[in-house]
């Protein structure tokens, strides 16, 4: 049985309504307006709900940061790429748009990530099964609970899964602060997957080497690049707002390289 703390991990854990929820606990001592917002949501949604002491809560979160909120929830069920790779969209729009991470190991920038994927409409999330920060209350939290909500699926080699993928016709972009186009050049209005590589260090270069275009931000001041949660939704906003654009222009503002061959 998993954990999750603080008020907006356990109220979306509530309103995404996944199955997974056991239980919520609020502290008793805690009677302001958002507790007692969520204990009613908690009842109209059939939760079970029990009032427990400060105290108790603290050695079941393991902190003090729990906010009197902590949900009992059963262990997250992960996709597999070809749940991914199976999705429509439901809005309108024709491509479908990704976020793959090499190597994020740091939960608060996973957490943040998974926040603005949810935010800017990313239809999954890549996460290699090594060599990433798991799914936790921290991530949970982090995120402000937009881990419940985004659809994500674990796989055993990224790269492999990334060749996959562009067997499906999803263009692979690459994160690096030595690439170009700038990712302002780019026209994200295709079926793409953003790659973000581990915090300091980047892109892997087998990743590297697979990725059909390397975007960059451009940087106006001393330090090379921003940290990968910040990094992401800069790009991740940027593709939103070229999606949104209707209609498209007659053709690209960086032209589509010819394809990488697979395995290349």
């Amino acid at each position: 049985m998993d954990v999750l703390y603080g008020l907006h991990p356990v109220e979306e854990a509530v309103r995404s309504g996944g199955g997974r929820l056991e239980r919520v606990l609020l502290a008793r001592e805690r009677g302001d307006a958002r507790l007692e917002r969520l204990a009613r949501l908690c009842r109209e949604s059939g939760v079970q709900l029990s009032m427990e002491s400060r105290d108790q809560l603290t050695r079941m979160a393991r902190t003090d940061a729990h906010q009197g909120a902590l949900a009992l929830v059963r262990e997250r069920s992960f996709l597999v790429l070809e749940d991914l790779l199976a999705l429509k969209r439901d809005d309108g729009t024709e491509h479908r748009f990704f976020l793959a991470l090499d190597g994020v190991e740091d939960p608060h920038n996973l957490g943040a990530l998974l926040r603005t994927a949810d935010g800017a409409g990313v239809d999954g999330v890549v996460l290699p099964e090594r060599r990433t920060a798991p799914v936790s209350a921290t991530v949970a939290k982090s995120s402000a609970g937009a881990s419940e909500h985004v659809r994500i699926a674990r796989v055993t080699n990224l790269v492999r899964s990334l060749e996959q993928m562009k067997k499906a016709n999803i263009w692979v972009l690459g994160l690096d602060e030595r690439g170009t186009p700038d990712y302002t050049d780019f026209d994200f209005r295709v079926d793409c997957v953003l790659v973000l590589g581990r915090e300091g260090a980047g892109l892997h270069d087998l990743v590297k080497r697979t990725c059909d275009h390397l975007l960059r931000i451009p940087m106006a001041g001393r330090v090379s690049s921003l940290n990968v949660s910040v990094a992401g939704a800069v790009v991740m906003y940027e593709a939103m707002r070229q999606r949104r654009q209707v209609p498209a222009p007659p053709k690209p503002a960086v032209q589509l390289k010819p394809r990488k061959g697979l395995g290349s």
